[in-house]
């Protein structure tokens, strides 16, 4: 029995030990996303006409656990500026892009949020480290599942999600300061413009499934006036729903 409990204990300390040195190389690998992203931004100057991001924006993203919103669970792979696929033909984002359209989205703490494409939930979790509240939406069953058992797990108490078709937006849970769009679609959905308010900010990848895409500024100036700019050519996979490929 002393035997027994002996090795129980030995393996006891050899998984706490596993999982030490696994953080630790997290917070490198997270450390090391966070200037590749900072080096990017300065290099190519596209965010806003600004030198880099803003410390807020930073800050979520070297706080939010990437790796734990990928299958593989895996550091190296996570935490690579690349994107990374989560099934049913879906991405989770390179962490660049992510920068990019939170930064763009320009959420302050007061904000409600709304996203539409949860994905993984990650884009969602650096969301709601900046904004009050966060709305987001899957179309997919299996990842709208994941993503929220997810987010709930890693108590972001502040995100509500649910299954459904972003196109239509979602009225009951807005109006919203900022729209954020993980996914190409020719236009920009009217629904998502009337959800939102007056000043604020609504960032998507525009463009054909397999033409040139555009990530996409648009900003609500009055009740029925917008403006429109392009910022980047971007690869986004396309808006799945009722509009559509």
């Amino acid at each position: 029995m002393k035997t027994m409990l002996l090795l129980v204990l030995s393996m006891v300390a050899a998984a706490r030990g596993a999982t030490a040195q696994e953080d630790a190389q997290c917070v490198r690998e997270r450390a090391a996303m966070v200037e590749t992203i900072k080096n990017y931004a300065r290099s190519r100057a596209i965010v806003s006409g600004q030198q880099g991001f803003s410390e807020r924006v930073l800050e979520a993203m070297g706080q939010t656990k990437r790796h734990l919103f990928i299958p593989e669970r895996s550091c190296s792979i996570a935490y690579a500026d690349m994107p990374v696929p989560i099934g049913r033909g879906q991405t989770i984002s390179q962490p660049f892009i992510v920068a990019l359209m939170t930064e763009l989205a320009e959420v302050a703490p007061d904000h409600v949020v709304l996203e539409i494409g949860t994905g993984s939930g990650y884009q969602a979790a650096i969301l709601a480290r900046l904004a009050r509240k966060v709305c987001t939406i899957e179309i997919i069953p299996a990842l709208a599942e994941a993503a929220a058992k997810t987010l709930k797990d890693l108590a972001y108490d502040n995100v509500s999600a649910r299954l459904g078709d972003g196109y239509a937006g979602w009225p009951e849970c807005g109006p919203f300061d900022a729209v954020v769009v993980t996914a190409a679609l020719g236009q920009v959905p009217p629904p998502l413009i009337e959800q939102l308010k007056v000043g604020g900010r609504l960032v998507m990848p525009v463009g054909a499934d397999y033409g040139t895409q555009h990530l996409t500024v648009v900003e609500k100036i009055a009740p029925d006036k917008t403006t429109t700019r392009a910022v980047a050519p971007v690869r986004f996979v396309p808006f799945t729903g009722s509009q559509g490929r």
